[in-house]
């Protein structure tokens, strides 16, 4: 019973914002909420909810500074020269954009953190789009498609729980995921280049002056996305112009440089085991003091940018209920074992293969933790029974991370769809449907690098 509620609330939630009957964050409330009622949990759903914000507290607190971190930026004019090489690169010619757009996610995914992807892939290319009238969809979809294959690099999510779950070798996984990540990227790029065909047909190549290219600022993607009301965008942006900050862009860049050195290989040059949202606050007071130091203009900054981070920690609040829900009254596990039992025996020899699809809701419907800390050990106790080895199963359970970032318990992707003002239904089934090609770019890999037996 546990997991039919469970699904349950899991289908209404995507049922809700599918047919766009509710707002994301009241489905992600109520669904569990209403659930939880009716299978009897009444008197415990305040304190499941509480647990499961106090889970995704840490994201929040990353989130929070991360967006105000990368506001500041943007808002002194450290990525305008970034856009405006890009500009010249393109030449007005959306393939280009769409492939720059792909490459640039690559790129900047190999931190393995979402919301630093998403804020300079999004801060760099939205003007761009927006000049070219550009699909943000596009955007949104090549964001997550490159940033789900580089959250396979060691130091993302799913890899480090992988190795701690089955206690495999570091080295020897990355081998073997390694040529699936790059053949997988050159289908993101693949991806883009037959969007950008379409776009290049629907648009055409335009033709941008040099003055038009040095009008555009990143800094006014997020002023819109902010703002509903035109008139204040306008204020906004031209208030922005007195807060640029051109002499200061070496060291910003500086700044912004070390700062993504320490998230890549941790503090060990200067203090061990730095969390990333201690270096995003302590980046942010940095950047204040030597761009900001005036009081109203510190205040004038968090307040532009304040309005970005309330939009995204609102929705991954909502998910903290949603998945504290889940977790507390015990359905996530429910969930996770029938993924393991549905299975009969007689598909024993074909573990690997098993493992790899479960991946997919198991990844999709769970957390990273719940599915490879929880569900993952039983498929390899399993599976060796059936002659599976712990790498085997390690490799083929990655390969539902193709899907994995199109989940709302994924706290960056609100901030991805707040930037670029996508349907969040549309997006997952627009995203989805070029996702199936990295899922069987990494399941061939699996199988013919990887060691898993068909």
């Amino acid at each position: 019973m546990l997991t039919i509620w469970g699904l349950l609330i899991v289908t209404i939630f995507m049922a809700l914002i599918m047919t766009k009957r509710t707002t994301p964050f009241t489905a992600l409330v109520l669904s569990p909420v209403l659930i939880a009622l009716i299978a009897g949990f009444g008197d415990k759903i305040g304190d499941h909810s509480l647990a499961g914000v106090k889970g995704v507290a840490p994201t929040v607190f990353l989130l929070l500074f991360a967006i105000l971190y990368f506001g500041l930026m943007l808002t002194a004019g450290l990525f305008d020269p970034l856009v405006r090489l890009i500009l010249r690169i393109v030449k007005g010619d959306p393939l280009r954009v769409l492939v720059g757009t792909a490459l640039l996610a690559a790129v900047v995914s190999v931190d393995g953190d979402g919301s630093t992807t998403t804020m300079i892939v999004c801060s760099a290319m939205i003007p761009v789009y927006r000049r070219l009238g550009m699909k943000m969809m596009d955007l949104a979809v090549l964001v997550i498609m490159a940033n789900s294959i580089m959250n396979l690099l060691p130091w993302g999510g799913p890899t480090a729980r992988i190795i701690a779950a089955l206690k495999v070798d570091e080295g020897e996984l990355l081998r073997k995921l390694l040529p699936g990540m790059l053949i997988a990227t050159v289908w993101v790029v693949i991806v883009a280049v037959i969007r950008g065909r379409a776009e290049r047909k629907r648009l055409g190549i335009v033709d941008l002056s040099s003055e038009e290219v040095m009008a555009l600022s990143p800094a006014n993607s997020l002023i819109e996305a902010s703002n509903d009301s035109e008139e204040t965008a306008h204020a906004l942006e031209h208030e922005g112009e007195k807060l640029k900050r051109p002499h200061m862009i070496w060291p910003n860049f500086i700044l912004t440089m070390v700062m993504m050195v320490t998230l890549v290989f941790g503090g060990m040059w200067i203090i061990p085991d730095i969390p990333s949202a201690i270096i995003f606050e302590v980046g942010f007071a940095i950047a204040l003091l030597l761009n900001y130091r005036k009081l109203n203009e510190s205040r004038d900054i968090i307040e532009i940018h304040g309005a970005n981070a309330m939009h995204v920690i609102v929705m991954v609040l909502a998910a903290g209920v949603f998945m504290g829900i889940l977790n507390g009254t015990g359905m996530s596990e429910a969930m996770g074992q029938s993924i393991g039992d549905v299975v009969p025996p007689s598909l024993g020899d074909r573990w690997g293969m098993v493992t790899a699809f479960a991946s997919i809701p198991g990844t999709f419907l769970l957390s990273n933790d719940a599915f490879y800390l929880g569900v993952l050990p039983i498929l390899a106790e399993t599976g060796a029974g059936y002659g599976f080895t712990p790498m085997q199963i390690a490799v083929a359970s990655t390969t539902g991370q193709a899907f994995h970032l199109l989940s709302p318990l994924v706290g960056f992707i609100y901030l991805l769809l707040h930037l670029t003002g996508v349907d969040m239904g549309t997006w997952q089934r627009t995203a989805a449907k070029w996702s199936i090609g990295t899922f069987v770019v990494f399941l061939l890999c699996a199988v013919t690098i990887g060691g898993v037996p068909i």
